[in-house]
């Protein structure tokens, strides 16, 4: 355990200021510099302070006095659309003048690609708005060379008479930049890059971050400019830098995908100006970033005959119902501990599911190895993914396919029961959009509401009743 703070004292008694160490993520402070917060357990988050005498604020004559809230101009707060229909849509209809908007995502995932194709459609559609001269948006780069973005805007299509751009990494001369354009909307690339001669310490680290978030916010709220920030993650997937970070923007946006797949999802984590629980798809190509609105046929496999192993299932991201397909392979194994291996799937889940089908469906799984996958590189985390999990498990068991236009979708509990899932006919609707003509899913489905005439929904009340169902028995 750390040494709890200490006051030093003179050998009179009486106290005397000392330099103190504080975390920065949650104030907790000692008298000695160590690695680990005692307080948070956070690593290298202590930093020295001096210890100053306790300061009153005299109160000034206000600007702006305070009004009645039902007289607040709503108009100022009134959303804009970006140019790119699939960020938008996670932003809640577009970007707030004056929102600052933190977009963060693993290195190489296409935060960059993305944001200069919003700053260029954002220039053209204000330009042709406004003017040539009314509207301007302005990149700052702080990773690349002027040169370098303008080959990828040249290459992605990104290029506008409106669009500033800038290679920077000192603040200072970050918000000269601003100054002198008045721009309505920027994006800096990345915050970790840029630095503040006014605070010790290299650009990244928690000062510095920290100062310059600020001092963009401050921009931002102050005139009215929209700012998009690209912020780097851990190893762990986290924001990088000060959590105060996060607190201090208006909307946080996960930028997430797989490094082999051309997909990427970006969802909100916070967002001051509309839900959470939106999702926009992207399809990452050579040519750019493309927005996909029907990205339900990526995670389909196109084939002719029906193989035994698989089962298509509807789950949400966010308010969007997405078909996809799993797959499942189950093979003998002399090995002594039989080999278990998923893709796109919770590890967890997988093993409670094989735990529950060994344990409640009977199904000889012991000795034999199990592979599972989905299709097109979709990570499917919810929990009504279950139920075509272990269809497709069964199916390969059995070797026989789970009966063709059928899909599945509910939650599988330990004693073997399915559980219900919540927009259950939103799943179903989607799923006869795209021409499936069977739904096996949880009780209390049928009585709950509308069912598409063109399927044919039968209940299951347990994973063994939904096997039957399924034809892979």
């Amino acid at each position: 355990m750390p040494p709890p703070a200490a006051k030093p004292a003179s050998r009179s008694g009486s106290r005397v200021p000392a330099a103190t160490f504080r975390c920065t993520e949650c104030g907790w402070q000692t008298t000695k510099w160590i690695g680990r917060c005692g307080e948070c357990q956070a690593w290298g988050t202590l930093s020295e302070v001096g210890s100053a005498p306790a300061r009153t604020t005299a109160a000034r004559v206000v600007a702006t006095p305070a009004v009645p809230i039902a007289q607040v101009d709503l108009s100022e707060a009134s959303a804009r659309s970006t140019g790119v229909a699939e960020f938008d849509r996670v932003l809640g209809g577009g970007i707030v003048p004056g929102a600052v908007v933190l977009v963060a995502g693993e290195p190489g995932i296409g935060k960059s690609t993305l944001l200069l194709d919003v700053a260029a459609r954002a220039a053209a559609s204000g330009a042709a708005r406004a003017g040539a001269q009314g509207a301007r948006t302005l990149y700052v780069t702080g990773e690349e060379s002027a040169a370098q973005v303008r080959a990828r805007a040249q290459r992605i299509g990104a290029l506008a008479d409106a669009l500033f751009l800038a290679a920077e990494t000192d603040l200072a001369a970050v918000l000269g930049q601003i100054d002198h354009l008045s721009p309505t909307l920027v994006v800096v690339d990345s915050v970790q890059t840029i630095s503040s001669a006014e605070v010790e310490g290299a650009a990244g680290n928690v000062s510095q971050v920290r100062e310059v978030a600020a001092s963009l916010i401050q921009v931002a709220k102050s005139r009215g400019i929209a700012v998009l920030l690209v912020g780097h993650v851990t190893k762990d997937g986290s924001i990088a830098g000060p959590r105060v970070l996060e607190h201090l923007v208006d909307v946080v946006v996960q930028f997430e995908g797989d490094r082999h797949s051309r997909l990427r999802l970006v969802r909100a984590v916070k967002n001051r100006y509309g839900p959470t629980d939106e999702v926009g798809c992207f399809d990452l190509a050579d040519s750019g970033i493309v927005g996909l609105a029907d990205p339900s046929g990526l995670f389909l496999s196109h084939r002719t005959a029906e193989v035994a192993g698989t089962c298509v299932t509807v789950t949400l991201e966010g308010r969007r119902p997405m078909v996809t397909e799993v797959q499942a392979l189950v093979d003998g194994s002399d090995l002594p501990t039989p080999r278990r291996a998923s893709s796109g799937l919770d590890r967890a889940r997988v093993d409670m599911i094989l735990a529950v089908l060994g344990r409640r469906a009977k199904a000889p799984i012991g000795k034999s190895d199990v592979f599972l996958s989905t299709v097109g590189g979709v990570r499917l985390t919810e929990p009504a993914a279950d139920l075509a999990v272990a269809l497709a498990l069964a199916s390969a068991i059995t070797d026989r396919p789970v009966r063709p236009g059928t899909i599945a979708f509910g939650e599988v509990g330990l004693a073997g029961e399915v559980r219900p899932v919540t927009g259950a006919h939103r799943r179903l609707a989607e799923a006869a959009r795209l021409g499936f003509t069977a739904a096996i899913v949880p009780p209390g489905v049928l009585g709950a509401g509308p069912v598409p005439d063109s399927l044919q929904v039968a209940e299951a009340a347990t994973v063994a009743e939904a096997v039957h169902l399924a034809g892979s028995t």
